[in-house]
């Protein structure tokens, strides 16, 4: 079901295990989808499509069904599905309390990774993320090997000098 399209105090919601995850894992991974799935409350969302309102609607389900725990998959490298892990934290911030969460990013459409909370809001901030670049250079070469955007960015420069 569709995070946007589903009641926030709707009975299977109540302190169940939610899994919030990208719309997208639907073609990119099925499978890991589907097992990362089992057990939970299956809600998928786009940040591109659905805009900005899940902000909110996250914090409202939190705040009106209790759920248990709260699982977040999402494609890593994709710069709109950054914002649902982001939206998470988010949420927890508002509503002041504790919220058992765990952050899972599928790595070139195939590995699962799980990263911190607090991965996801250093991220938000671009001149630390520089600092960690700067004092971690190879860290370069690893994004080189999922990132298109930097291997024709690399390239352009290349050729240019």
């Amino acid at each position: 079901m569709r995070l946007l399209e589903v009641w926030v105090k709707s009975p299977m919601l109540r302190e169940a295990e939610l899994l919030i995850a990208s719309e997208c894992l639907r073609v990119v991974n099925p499978q890991l989808l589907e097992e990362l799935a089992r057990g939970k409350v299956l809600l998928t969302v786009c940040p591109e499509s659905d805009g900005s309102s899940y902000y909110g609607k996250l914090a409202s389900i939190i705040r009106s069904s209790n759920p248990r725990s709260l699982t977040v998959v999402t494609v890593d490298g994709s710069p709109h599905c950054f914002q649902v892990h982001a939206a998470v934290n988010e949420a927890a911030y508002v509503l002041g309390r504790h919220l058992n969460r765990t952050h899972y990013v599928v790595v070139d459409g195939r590995d699962l990774v799980r990263i911190s909370p607090e991965a996801v809001r250093v991220a938000r901030y671009l001149s630390l993320v520089d600092k960690l670049v700067r004092s971690n250079p190879a860290i370069l070469k690893e994004l080189e090997r999922h990132s298109l955007e930097y291997k024709l960015a690399k390239e352009t420069r290349d050729a240019e000098l």
